[in-house]
């Protein structure tokens, strides 16, 4: 390892026994992405896809054969009736706000299961902005959210009671910058029963951000009517430039594809632009790719706990996402280990980042982010609200070898700032 970079022997040695920790959820890890990277390959063969699909088109993009085999395929893989795949959803947020938009009228009532919602949505759904800039409040949409059991899991009997006269019921997977722990498919699979006994004709919609192929179900398997993530997290597989994807059941998928273009159009337009190959190829990849993004990560907690840093989830535990979060305690080691992991990214290691006024966030921001594409989540990167708990954010690795190497640079960072002591 010194031959490329000058890390400490000390924490090398701390590195070998953090590896053999994690053999055996490695092991599990690898199964999950033989299984999930069988499922992907069936769904290319069950819908056919030829070297044609892989071709764009411009202008209006009528008879798109990409678009629509792109479609079946993360239907198929996901297992919903039908999927909107596109490269114009900007980011995971915007998937989200076409899919809420899209199912909601005036006067329905969204009911929030997890507590809070991520930062990014406070403003689409009206709890923070002001009046008038076009968020859910403004066109009617009631809002309420159950507010979490102390350990930070849902309130399974009252969201049964709140959802009674709910037209939609939303669930986030992963949890954004809050410390309750990310929801596994049976967690999930849980919330599902509890919505239904409640509410049968609920549209049970999941925020599957980071989540996708890190468990061998996803939450349509389990009863859930729309799932929603971005193509620079998991299903990109780190080769897809931008978009994000809907999938789910065939009626509610043609609402969110009124939205997203206009009523009486949906789905049959929207030139693909010649991004087909690369959402297709992030695609196949993307079980692989996240195996390597958990194995990342639940490297980085075996180590990070051995250094006395608190971590979520524990290493060893179940994992619903690809992300861990790590508890520093205070300012200081948090941006500086935010800084080390810059250090460890393939591109612009030498930036040094700085906490920003991040749009849609309430707090400032801390970003490492040294990533082929901009902004994607699946390769190595970290960030955190500076704020209590000061816990910083760590995600991604499209190789386990270079996230290893990532995680042991930015504690080598903290090392080299007289922030750690071996």
């Amino acid at each position: 390892m010194n031959k490329f970079f000058n890390i400490d022997t000390k924490l090398l040695e701390l590195a070998k026994k953090a590896e053999e920790e994690c053999k055996e959820v490695f092991a599990r890890i690898d199964d999950i992405a033989e299984y999930n990277g069988v499922k992907v390959l069936s769904a290319f063969t069950k819908n056919n896809v030829g070297e044609t699909a892989l071709h764009g088109t411009t202008g209006y993009g009528y008879n798109d054969l990409g678009r629509e085999l792109l479609d079946k395929v993360y239907a198929s893989a996901l297992g919903g009736e039908d999927a909107l795949v596109r490269h114009s959803f900007v980011n995971g947020t915007h998937t989200l706000s076409v899919a809420l938009f899209g199912v909601l009228r005036p006067g329905d009532k969204l009911l929030m299961c997890c507590g809070a919602p991520y930062d990014t949505l406070e403003e689409i759904i009206g709890k923070r902005g002001e009046p008038g800039n076009g968020s859910l409040k403004d066109f009617g949409v009631l809002y309420e959210e159950v507010e979490l059991l102390p350990n930070g899991m849902p309130d399974l009997e009252r969201i049964t009671e709140r959802v009674k006269d709910a037209k939609v019921a939303y669930i986030q997977r992963s949890r954004g910058y809050s410390t309750r722990p990310s929801y596994t498919v049976d967690d999930i699979e849980k919330m599902v029963k509890a919505i239904k006994t409640g509410n049968p004709n609920a549209v049970i919609m999941v925020d599957n951000c980071y989540g996708e192929f890190v468990e061998k179900r996803e939450p349509l398997d389990v009863g859930a009517d729309l799932i929603m993530g971005s193509l620079i997290k998991n299903p990109g597989g780190g080769i897809a430039s931008t978009g994000g994807y809907i999938a789910g059941r065939a009626d509610l998928i043609e609402l969110c594809a009124n939205r997203l273009t206009c009523v009486g159009m949906g789905k049959e337009i929207g030139a693909t632009l010649h991004q087909n190959r690369e959402m297709f190829l992030g695609f196949f990849l993307a079980p692989q790719t996240v195996a390597n993004a958990v194995k990342t990560s639940e490297f980085a907690c075996a180590l990070l706990n051995m250094l006395g840093y608190e971590s979520l989830p524990k290493p060893g535990e179940p994992r619903a996402d690809i992300i861990a979060s790590i508890k520093f305690g205070s300012e200081a080691p948090l941006t500086s280990f935010i800084r080390g992991v810059q250090k460890g990214a393939p591109i612009d290691s030498y930036v040094t980042p700085e906490a920003w006024d991040m749009p849609g966030y309430e707090s400032q921001v801390i970003m490492a982010a040294g990533a082929f594409t901009a902004g994607a989540s699946i390769e190595f990167s970290a960030d955190a609200p500076i704020r209590e708990p000061y816990a910083g954010w760590l995600q991604g690795g499209i190789t386990y070898p270079t996230g290893k190497m990532g995680v042991l640079i930015a504690v080598q960072n903290m090392i080299d700032e007289g922030i750690l002591k071996l």
